[in-house]
């Protein structure tokens, strides 16, 4: 009787998790269709829109410019020793100039905006929507929705591509300074192995795909925070799940569009 009570929870619980899950999917799609309809109608709100950029990019540089700068760093240190073994330490740049500008330095940088620039909108609105500021807008007669979501989510698509060039650069420098400081390289030939390894095939859909992160991170941000209930409990409930829900999207999202560059570019 008891294992079967016990069964009877742990089912419940999950159908309602699934539940759960399907509505922040179906309330996400919704969100992104509205977010769509709204983004090409007047007024454009380019003031409001470049104000999000410097904010949240001048604010985001400090985290990612140490982590770009520890990304080559690391990767390099960690790398050597195999590279050493097999006798292809002359391969050693151009690995970790691949590595860094077709994976760990896009995914790694939405990563790290995600947990610092989505969970500020979910909580930015979250706390507009609870304290009825958001209402207020709306009696006078301003689209909450084009000044407050459509600016922030387009800041963020367009944003994170640039963070993510600049995380780029300051890996490949991270790179340099490990392999100087074991084997004393001159910083030209480190140049011309990243740049003779690294092509425009390489480079574009890695940096590209920052645009559908920035998407995410805007658009998941601004769903929990625009849709905040109860309180300043949901304030902070908006703010955590932002930061997992984007996170756990930017893995996926990115993981099929590394199968669809994969078989078009190879």
């Amino acid at each position: 009787m008891e294992n079967t009570t016990t069964t009877q929870k742990n089912i419940s619980i999950f159908g309602k998790r699934l539940s759960e899950f399907f509505g922040i999917v179906a309330g996400l799609s919704l969100f992104s269709l509205e977010f769509f309809k709204n983004v090409f109608l007047p007024p454009y709100e380019f003031g409001e829109v470049k104000k999000h950029m410097d904010e949240l990019g001048v604010k985001t540089l400090p985290i990612v410019s140490v982590t770009g700068f520890i990304i080559g760093l690391v990767l390099t240190m960690q790398s050597q020793p195999v590279m050493q073994k097999f006798g292809a330490e002359a391969f050693l740049p151009g690995m970790v100039a691949l590595s860094v500008v077709r994976e760990l330095g896009p995914v790694i940088t939405a990563l790290i905006f995600a947990g610092r620039v989505s969970s500020g909108i979910g909580a930015e609105l979250g706390s507009m929507r609870v304290t009825e500021q958001i209402d207020a807008m709306e009696v006078s007669a301003i689209n909450p929705f084009k000044f407050l979501v459509v600016t922030r989510v387009l800041a963020c698509t367009l944003i994170l591509p640039m963070l993510t060039v600049y995380v780029i650069f300051l890996a490949i420098i991270g790179g340099y300074i490990s392999i100087y400081l074991s084997q004393n390289i001159n910083f030209i030939l480190y140049i011309h192995a990243v740049v003779h390894s690294v092509d425009f095939y390489d480079f574009v859909p890695g940096v590209a795909k920052t645009f559908f992160f920035g998407y995410i991170v805007g658009i998941v941000g601004a769903y929990k925070g625009y849709n905040t209930e109860n309180g300043t409990v949901g304030v902070g409930q908006a703010s955590t799940s932002s930061v997992v829900i984007s996170s756990l999207l930017i893995l996926l999202v990115d993981m099929v569009l590394v199968k669809i560059t994969v078989s078009i570019w190879g």
